[in-house]
C-alpha cells in the first residue's frame, strides 16, 4: 500500500505515528510523512529561517533511519490555515502518492496548525477523486482510507481507536526517529516544561538518548494505555505479550478499509520486524 502520515509540525508523524511507519516500511508497504508547515516557531533561540531549514533535515534524517520518504511544506509555524489553495495540494500530494491510506491529526486539539491540518486532509477526502479538481494531477479511481492517529483530548469528541500497531519490535528504532529531532526533543520541548537544564548535553549521546526514553516515554504510553482492549480484540492472545503499541480511528470522510487491509496495517500474524 501507499500510506501518507500528514502532521502540522516536522516531528508529529514520528511523534504518534513513529513505530507504525517504521513497520510499515519494513513489511514492504510505500510511507511518506508530510509536515504541512515547516516548524520555524518551534523554538526558544533559534531564528526562523535557520530553524525552519534545520527542522527540514531532521525531518529527512527521521525519514532516513525509518526507511519511509519526508515532504515539509513550506507554511509557517503557527500560521496554517484551511485556505482554498492549501486543499488544493492536499489533493495534489494524495494524488501524487496515489494513497491507499492517509493519516491526520483530529480537528480536535490544542494546536490550530493540528486542527487545520485535519480539516484540510479532510476538506480533500473526496476532491481527490473528482477529475475536474486539480486535474494535472489524475484524480484517485478509489477514494483512500482515512485514519485519525490518536490525542488526550476528550471533552469535544473522544477520540475513538478502531486499529492497533504492536511496535515492541521497533521500539528503539522509533526513539531514534526522535533523537534524530534535537531541536524538538532535546532544546524546545524541555523548555516549555522548564526542565531544559535536565537534558545531557550534545557531547554525551547515550545520556541524551536515555534521558528521551525517560522524559517522553509516560508521555507516549499514557496516551496510548487507555486503548488497549483494542489491541486485545484485534490481536487476541498475542496482545498480552505487547507493552507498547500505536492505535488510529477510521475517519467517516473516506472509505472504510477492508478485512484485508485492517489485517495488513495492524500486522496482524506478522512476526516482529
Amino acid at each position: 500500500m501507499n500510506i501518507l502520515c500528514a502532521g502540522a509540525h516536522p516531528d508529529d508523524a514520528e511523534f504518534y505515528a513513529g513505530g507504525s511507519m517504521i513497520r510499515w516500511a519494513a513489511a514492504g508497504h510505500r510511507v511518506t510523512a508530510v509536515s504541512l508547515t515547516n516548524g520555524d516557531a518551534g523554538h526558544h533561540e533559534v531564528p526562523l529561517p535557520e530553524l525552519a531549514a534545520r527542522r527540514r533535515a531532521e525531518a529527512l534524517e527521521a525519514a532516513r533511519r525509518g526507511g519511509y520518504e519526508a515532504v515539509t511544506w513550506d507554511v509557517h509555524d503557527g500560521e496554517l490555515m484551511p485556505t482554498l489553495e492549501l486543499r488544493r495540494e492536499m489533493v495534489r500530494l494524495i494524488r501524487r502518492c496515489r494513497a491507499d491510506v492517509v493519516l491526520c491529526h483530529r480537528p480536535y486539539d490544542y494546536h490550530p496548525d493540528h486542527r487545520y491540518t485535519g480539516v484540510l486532509v479532510q476538506d480533500a477526502a473526496f476532491m481527490v477523486t473528482v477529475p475536474h479538481v486539480c486535474p494535472e494531477e489524475p484524480a484517485l479511481e478509489t477514494n483512500p482510507v482515512f485514519l485519525y492517529m490518536t490525542d488526550p483530548f476528550s471533552r469535544e469528541a473522544p477520540f475513538q481507536a478502531d486499529l492497533a500497531v504492536p511496535i515492541d519490535s521497533v521500539d528503539e528504532a522509533k526513539w531514534r526517529l526522535l533523537d534524530a529531532m534535537p531541536s524538538q526533543f532535546y532544546e524546545w520541548l524541555p523548555w516549555l516544561e522548564h526542565r531544559l537544564d535536565e537534558v545531557p548535553p550534545a557531547d554525551a549521546p547515550e545520556a541524551r538518548f536515555a534521558w528521551l526514553r525517560q522524559f517522553y516515554g509516560p508521555v507516549l504510553d499514557n496516551m496510548f494505555a487507555p486503548h488497549r482492549p483494542v489491541l486485545e480484540r484485534i490481536h487476541g492472545a498475542a496482545a498480552a505479550g505487547v507493552r507498547r503499541f500505536e492505535v488510529f480511528g477510521v475517519c467517516g470522510y473516506g472509505r472504510s478499509p477492508n478485512d484485508g487491509e485492517m489485517r495488513a496495517l495492524c500486522l496482524c500474524g506478522d512476526r516482529p520486524a
